[in-house]
């Protein structure tokens, strides 16, 4: 729309483009944008003391998730209402980051019990929003599990373990260590070719955005 409305500059530089710039669609971001859940006017003016509410909720629910005596039941009602809380709230998900609740996550992702694994895949999902989280959760061994649940998860748990690489190769460096990765991006070719419509589309969005690296 920049374009076609007769612009010659970048909109964030103000430099001016070539007279036919090349550009190409950020397929990787829009897929992104179109996963996040925008928050209504209504819900972002919500009064201070529910704010106040989700944080001191937020505190219980990682407690839970990190106490080795929870049981998965218990696990799984903390991770459904965090992913709820952190997919609107940025502060939220820095609280759940810093709190050590990333490893008790990935934890989950090992689980046998796929409503479980499902669930943290959709926490990390919402954590790696946060540019700050994206090399972090690398560094916490997130794509070793990400890959195994590429190759044997259930067809939900393959399309969420798909959009997070997406999400963390929005990080140049991540590019690079995804696709050093043993098995990352055959994987993901491999999805693209049996996987269901959700698996091949969001494989295909992976593979797009890691191939702007070009090592990958």
């Amino acid at each position: 729309q920049w374009i076609d409305s007769g612009n010659r500059t970048c909109p964030i530089t103000k430099l001016p483009l070539s007279e036919n710039p090349s550009l190409i669609p950020n397929h990787a971001l829009r897929s992104l944008i179109s996963n996040f859940a925008h928050v209504s006017p209504k819900e972002s003016s919500r009064p201070r003391t529910q704010q106040e509410h989700s944080h001191s909720q937020s505190q219980a629910l990682i407690s839970t998730l990190i106490s080795r005596s929870s049981s998965n039941a218990s696990k799984l009602e903390s991770l459904s209402r965090l992913v709820r809380l952190t997919k609107r709230d940025s502060s939220i998900r820095r609280k759940v980051t810093e709190s050590g609740a990333v490893r008790a996550a990935l934890d989950c992702v090992d689980s046998c019990n796929q409503v479980l694994q499902e669930k943290s895949l959709s926490l990390l999902l919402n954590l790696s929003l946060e540019d700050d989280n994206k090399v972090g959760l690398v560094a916490d061994g997130v794509i070793r599990r990400i890959v195994a649940v590429l190759r044997v998860g259930s067809p939900d748990c393959k399309a969420i373990a798909a959009t997070l690489l997406t999400s963390l190769a929005v990080v140049e460096v991540n590019k690079a260590t995804i696709g050093s990765y043993p098995d990352a991006i055959s994987a993901l070719v491999y999805l693209l070719r049996v996987g269901n419509d959700r698996e091949r589309k969001e494989s295909a969005t992976a593979l797009y955005a890691l191939c702007s690296f070009p090592d990958n």
